[in-house]
């Protein structure tokens, strides 16, 4: 990186673009706004959005904003209603995580203003702290997520593979951080990676810091940054069952609170295992197979569901789980992987467009 475009330098340009180009989102306060931004809706946004995608975030926030307005009305709310909204979103530890401190934070009558204090708190790591601490209360704390690994990569063309970069990629976004407008400067940042620096083809003609990226005057910026190879993901398998009775009503269990799924509505089942699978049935049946898989891939393996189906009838007593009436089952209360289960096991129950 030359001199004439150093880091002093970095964040008043990159501050300069955010103020003309800054993503409108729906927890944020745009830069120049005399609104002050709230650490809940701060919170739980970044909560949300780990490893989950803006696109897929946006309105599961709208409605939970709407229906919890803050955090102590978060925090009075039952599980399974906090459960049953977060359903599709995925990495279901974080919304149990995330109950356990709103009530937290609702006893003691506010969120800590320091990283230190928000990382105590259930669900929130280092990058979490950070970004709520800089964003909500303007600390001056280093905020890195992958957009910030990605631009800091490029902008000092560093080429040791990720994740072996990653305490290098902190150290350097360290470095540009300013003491003025914190919060934005990590949006900033974020926004850049997402828009401008992106993982594939970055359009460097229209980025505020060509000038001064390292990558792109070697002519790397595309391939940085550097990956190592990743393990291939095992694969396991399971078997559930989907009974409906004969009034339409569906035997649905809730899973344990701790694990994938933890304290979510799904089909009853056996565990998931690398080895060929076997699971009792929740009652007895004339069980047959819906004729095809569910697939579904989590953070750490690939899963393979057989799907059995039954129609049982009224006096039917399950093992395991409640029917739950036709009028009530919502299939958005369930998990993804628990809907494409339904998906398949529909068509065997020959349900159509009533369930």
């Amino acid at each position: 990186m030359r001199d004439d475009h150093g880091p002093p330098l970095i964040a008043p340009r990159l501050l300069a673009w955010y103020d003309r180009h800054a993503r409108v989102l729906p927890w944020r306060v745009p830069p120049g706004s005399d609104a002050v931004p709230d650490p809940y809706r701060v919170w739980l946004s970044e909560v949300m959005l780990q490893q989950t995608t803006v696109a897929a975030v946006k309105g599961y926030f709208e409605r939970f904003t709407a229906r919890w307005p803050e955090v102590a009305a978060l925090a009075a709310a039952e599980d399974a209603e906090v459960m049953a909204a977060w359903a599709g979103l995925g990495y279901y530890a974080r919304a149990r995580n995330m109950l356990k401190c709103a009530r937290i934070v609702a006893a003691r009558g506010g969120f800590p203003r320091d990283r230190a204090g928000l990382q105590a708190l259930p669900g929130i790591g280092p990058y979490t702290a950070a970004a709520i601490a800089a964003i909500a209360f303007g600390a001056r704390e280093t905020v890195v997520d992958g957009n910030v690994e990605r631009v800091m990569a490029r902008l000092f063309a560093v080429r040791t593979p990720l994740p072996a970069a990653k305490p290098e990629l902190v150290a350097l976004a360290g470095r540009l951080t300013p003491d003025a407008r914190p919060g934005d400067y990590a949006q900033a940042v974020m926004d850049l990676g997402a828009t401008v620096c992106t993982p594939r083809a970055p359009a460097c003609g229209i980025c505020p810091l060509a000038g001064a990226c390292a990558a792109r005057a070697a002519g790397i910026a595309a391939e940085l940054p550097a990956k190592a190879p990743k393990t291939a993901k095992p694969v396991r398998h399971g078997v559930v069952y989907v009974a409906r009775r004969a009034d339409g009503a569906l035997l649905l269990e809730r899973r344990p609170p701790q694990g994938l799924l933890g304290g979510m509505l799904g089909w009853p089942g056996g565990e998931w295992r690398e080895a060929a699978a076997e699971a009792a049935p929740p009652l007895g049946a004339q069980w047959r197979p819906a004729g095809a898989e569910a697939r579904h891939t989590f953070t750490h393996f690939h899963l393979r569901l057989t799907v059995m189906a039954a129609d049982v009838p009224l006096a039917a007593i399950p093992a395991r789980g409640a029917f739950m009436p036709a009028a009530e089952f919502d299939t958005g209360a369930l998990p993804t992987v628990m809907r494409k289960v339904w998906a398949i096991a529909r068509s065997a129950l020959d349900v159509g467009d009533r369930g």
